[in-house]
């Protein structure tokens, strides 16, 4: 069935081009456009004769000379224009789909079974109904915990990479604001830094003090030094 759909979405996107190939240019060609020159320059060879400024002679020199090279070329170009316009239409006909289909059978899957978008939107709805059901877990189990002590400390990291995750920022910062109580950590810091900033819209003076003490800790080569050197920069 796939295959029906990919032949149907080719046919419509290369039906303009295939179609281009039946239709007649209205645009003159080019030996048109160049007997038209020839007679322009004709006519103004005409007036020159007539207001005196070439002599007859030279008139008929001229006359000759613009009438064998504009005629030579655009025989030649009406010639090569004939034999060639329709060459890259009909390869691109046959090189587009041969290579659509050559690159969908080297990365894709047409032998998966297709899947209803309700089925995906019920089993997106589902993980997130796990990991809410997980996190209320989590929340009493570390209830249970010394606030200090070091499951706790772990535990409110897992808490706030897992809020993180599902894009609840103010949460997540509050459970990292947890564990740094407990032990400060520099990407830690850096992290809980940086989900205040998001959720303020600026870096707040909670955030630039965090910022500075993460990187007053941490080594030189921490992968986010360069983004709380950035924000710690925007309050300038």
């Amino acid at each position: 069935m796939i295959w029906l759909g990919i032949v149907l979405l080719a046919a419509i996107a290369l039906a303009p081009l295939a179609l281009s190939l039946r239709r007649t240019a209205a645009a003159r060609g080019r030996q048109e456009a160049a007997i038209a020159l020839h007679r322009a320059q004709l006519g103004e060879l005409d007036r020159d004769l007539a207001d005196g400024r070439i002599a007859a002679a030279e008139h008929a020199n001229a006359v000759l000379e613009v009438q064998r090279r504009l005629l030579a070329a655009a025989a030649s170009a009406e010639a090569e224009s004939r034999a060639s316009s329709r060459t890259p239409v009909l390869l691109a006909l046959l090189v587009v789909p041969i290579g659509a289909i050559a690159l969908y059978l080297l990365g894709g899957s047409p032998d998966l079974p297709a899947v209803p978008l309700a089925d995906r939107i019920a089993a997106a709805h589902a993980r997130e109904a796990q990991e809410a059901a997980l996190i209320v877990q989590l929340r009493r189990r570390l209830n249970e915990l010394d606030p200090h002590g070091e499951q706790a400390h772990q535990g409110y990291i897992l808490l706030g990479n897992a809020e993180a995750s599902r894009g609840r920022l103010q949460e997540a910062a509050d459970a990292w604001r947890t564990a740094l109580a407990t032990r400060f950590d520099p990407t830690i810091a850096a992290e809980a830094a940086e989900a205040i900033t998001e959720v303020q819209g600026h870096v707040t003076e909670e955030a630039a003090m965090l910022f500075r003490q993460a990187l007053a800790q941490s080594p030189a080569d921490a992968p986010w030094r360069p983004m709380a050197e950035k924000r710690l920069s925007e309050l300038k």
